[in-house]
């Protein structure tokens, strides 16, 4: 629309003598100092000059309007800083400039128009993409834009960017970082798109790659955690003859402040605000391990995180130079272990549960299914590997290697395979490798020994059973232990003599605690390190499955709030369980102690409460496989020197490959209090069943209050039930441990109780998923209203323990059940 002339005139002279002039477009022959700002239509962002933090420079740039602290998402003139506050910012009808305001020093930045243009118009639009356009033209899409910052990214990436080449243009949108937190000037790092063979994309440092993404298999990028549906974002990729790019834009606009950027030390992540706290919280890390760290094993290595050392060769390989690979040296990759010859009946391994490698020398068709993608490959010489494209889609596409495969990792639950060419000789291998040689070892490891038992067996019993029975269950428990011994876990045997001294030969002194485990204990190992000692005892409700489920499933895992498991013990048919020492024991210890819960501020708890979720979340969507918990409690939440916290006991835990995420169980295993009612009552256990019991210890940690322990004066509920009816009559303080009230935030607070009653909602489908609960602790997102919790009455949890009152059932309010089955 066009301003009247009086209007304009008006505003013109007002622009040039005030310093404080706001509009939200800028218009020919409008002038805009230093001082004002545009302000976008709906108010999410604004445009204006700033200094950075220790910086007299100036800039002209765009930045969140309604955050506390100054987050800048764009910068017009980053490497030509103003060195006075006498910049200007004018409209022409060419486009618009940034230079001084008595122009010595010319032009420092500017936008051209690239066509005439009837009634141009500069505008920031609430998504924060300062774009060009032509007022008379109706604007279907950004194609229609004649200028857009969104084009010409800096560091971060907003919801609705693109990241990647527009083929037609030939705009190349990528991302540089800063060089430091005080100077927005192009820094070391590049985040870019390489479309040469199947498009991927690298981070530079300075001419050198430093790290690579994963490529698009359908649905997201590999290795990219949180790829569950979420409801608040969502990936987007685009391969076509016009343009390729990868982004992603939010599903409720309204939801949360979120943006991708990438920090001076070359780290890409993805930031979530957080208004209680006022500060922006890691929601994922791109880039997290050494692993990362592009082509670290060399060609034909592939690098495992849980590996020491971290790299080794492919099978039917071997290190190039064997002697530098020994001294950890691995740039120089590996070989094939018997040369290729074209022609003499070579054919293709599989590798599953892989990056897969870089694609710069490749070629990909999205057509073709996979028969015909090796077809492809074994006709041609060159052709070192192949591989399907797009998993959502039955293995859909083709992409072959014709080059040494470089920067391979395991991606062991998220990975992709990939076939590799092979000598005859190595097909043969292949043959007995993997879970036929495991099978194979296996069998012969035990055969020997069951057959022993059985002879003993047949022995003891013509000789009128002079061995009891309990013997003989120590024996077949043996076997088993042998069989913990032969598995491949990657996890350290200790002697038993080590882990006694270590400990004073178990001596009471150095007794920590007892759980439905057994004892543990407090140790010091050798090379100094403090450990906490498990030992399972004779008279516990659990047994070798629990041990060998605990042993096979933490083994496997790496995160920070995870306990650590060094090792364990099985001489002499003990069962050990060696962890890292946690200073400050279990959270039960201090928010249900009245001595020392006024320890933990409120502070501490929310960052207890985020922990927790983040293992969590990792545990159900980041992890190699995806693992339940199943018994998620306070007791079972340790505590480091700093308070962080730990989530332990994997003992009953259940591990999934692939997309599964529910099961049945015959066994309903877990803590009273903590189970969700589909569990509880028809042994249904799920991601959810998990969910449920972290918003149990959510309102738990609130409260200060056990949930099968509290009481009112004035009803029979239980603590869920308390917390669901102070949500309905608004009367959320008299649920809060008072102890609190001085530190806490109160906004922060109820919407932690909130959020907790998502996830305690009876129906699972109600409940949020891991990612979701993370992503509302560290924003300020709108929250649904939660439905009625499950078991919010106590006399619900009466009916449900007499349902299953049989004599062999085992009952407890307080501590691990691990022989209680549900109606069959």
């Amino acid at each position: 629309m066009y301003i009247p002339t009086i209007i304009l005139f008006w505003f013109i002279l007002s622009s040039t003598l005030m310093n404080s002039a706001a509009v939200d477009t800028i218009r020919p022959h409008q002038t805009i100092k230093d001082g004002d700002t545009i302000i976008s239509a709906g108010g999410e962002f604004e445009l204006g000059f700033f200094s950075p933090d220790s910086s007299r420079n100036r800039y002209l740039g765009i930045w969140y309007k309604k955050i506390s602290v100054r987050t800048v998402v764009w910068v017009a003139n980053r490497d030509h800083p103003l060195m006075s506050t006498s910049g200007v910012v004018r409209m022409t009808d060419k486009g618009i400039t940034l230079q001084t305001l008595n122009t010595s020093d010319g032009i420092v930045w500017s936008m051209n128009a690239s066509r005439f243009m009837r009634s141009p118009a500069v505008k920031l639009l609430d998504t924060g993409n300062l774009v060009l356009r032509d007022e008379d033209e109706v604007i279907e899409d950004a194609q229609d834009f004649i200028w857009q910052s969104f084009d010409h990214p800096m560091e971060s990436m907003l919801p609705g960017m693109k990241f990647g080449v527009d083929l037609v243009t030939g705009i190349d949108r990528y991302y540089t970082s800063w060089k430091s937190a005080d100077d927005p000037s192009s820094g070391s790092f590049t985040y870019r798109l390489d479309y040469n063979g199947f498009p991927q994309f690298l981070l530079w440092k300075g001419s050198r790659i430093w790290t690579r993404n994963g490529l698009w298999n359908g649905y997201k990028l590999g290795g990219i955690p949180n790829y569950n549906p979420n409801g608040i974002y969502k990936y987007k990729f685009v391969l076509n003859e016009k343009e390729i790019y990868f982004g992603f834009y939010l599903i409720n606009q309204t939801a949360a402040f979120i943006r991708l950027a990438l920090n001076p030390s070359g780290e890409p992540k993805l930031l979530v605000w957080n208004d209680q706290q006022e500060k922006w919280i890691v929601y994922l890390s791109l880039q997290d391990t050494d692993c990362d760290r592009y082509n670290l094993c060399g060609a034909y290595g592939i690098c495992n995180i849980e590996n020491t050392p971290r790299c080794e060769c492919l099978r039917g390989f071997v290190p190039k130079y064997p002697e530098k690979w020994k001294a950890a040296d691995w740039s120089d990759g590996c070989v094939h272990r018997t040369r290729l010859a074209c022609g003499t009946g070579e054919g293709f391994v599989k590798y599953s549960g892989v990056k897969l490698p870089d694609t710069h020398h490749s070629w990909y068709n999205m057509t073709i299914n996979l028969q015909e993608c090796k077809r492809l490959c074994i006709k041609n010489c060159s052709c070192t590997a192949y591989a399907s494209i797009d998993v959502t889609r039955g293995g859909h596409g083709c992409l072959l290697w014709f080059s040494h495969l470089v920067d391979i990792r395991d991606y062991t639950g998220d990975g992709r395979d990939i076939y590799v060419r092979m000598p005859p000789s190595e097909l043969v291998k292949s043959w007995s490798s993997g879970v036929r040689r495991k099978t194979a070892v296996i069998t012969i490891t035990v055969m020997p020994i069951l057959v022993l038992l059985g002879i003993t067996f047949r022995s003891v019993y013509n000789k009128k059973k002079l061995l009891k029975q309990e013997d003989l269950n120590i024996s077949l428990e043996t076997v088993a232990l042998t069989e913990v011994e032969n598995e491949d876990l990657e996890l350290p045997l200790f002697e038993f003599e080590k882990i006694a001294n270590a400990t004073s030969n178990f001596s009471n002194d150095n007794k920590l605690g007892e759980g439905g485990f057994g004892p543990v204990y407090k140790g010091t190992l050798d090379d100094g390190r403090e450990v906490a000692v498990k030992r399972l005892s004779k008279d516990s409700s659990q047994g070798l499955e629990e041990f060998k489920n605990e042993v096979s499933c933490i083994a496997k895992l790496q995160h920070r709030n995870l306990v650590t498991l060094f090792g364990c013990c099985t001489e002499k048919g003990e069962k050990i369980l060696i962890y890292e020492y946690m200073a400050n024991k279990a959270l039960d210890s201090f928010i249900f102690d009245e001595k020392i819960r006024n320890t933990i501020d409120w502070p501490k708890r929310y960052n207890i409460i985020n922990g927790i979720a983040r293992g969590l979340m990792y545990l159900h969507q980041d992890s190699k496989l995806r693992i339940i918990h199943r018994d998620l409690k306070a007791s079972n939440i340790l505590l480091d020197h700093e308070l962080n916290p730990k989530i332990s006991d994997f003992g009953i835990a259940r591990s999934f490959g692939g997309n599964e995420t529910e099961a049945n169980t015959s066994r309903v295993v877990g803590t009273y209090g903590y189970m969700s009612p589909e569990y509880a009552i028809d042994g249904q256990f799920s991601i959810k069943s998990d969910v449920y019991s972290f918003g149990v210890l959510l309102i738990e940690i609130v409260s200060g209050v056990k949930n099968r322990l509290f009481s009112h004066p004035d009803h029979s509920l239980n603590l869920l039930g308390h917390a669901w009816m102070s949500y309905k009559e608004d009367k959320l303080l008299q649920l809060v441990d008072e102890v609190i009230l001085e530190s806490s935030n109160h906004t922060e607070v109820f919407r932690a109780i909130q959020i907790g009653l998502l996830c305690v909602q009876h129906q699972p489908k109600d409940r949020p998923v891991m990612s979701q609960v993370v992503l509302m602790l560290s924003s300020n997102m709108k929250l649904p209203h939660p439905k009625q919790p499950g078991f919010f009455m106590e006399r619900c949890l009466i009916e449900a323990e007499n349902v299953l009152s049989n004599p062999k059932f085992s009952l407890s309010n307080y501590f691990t059940i691990t022989s209680l089955l549900p109606r069959q």
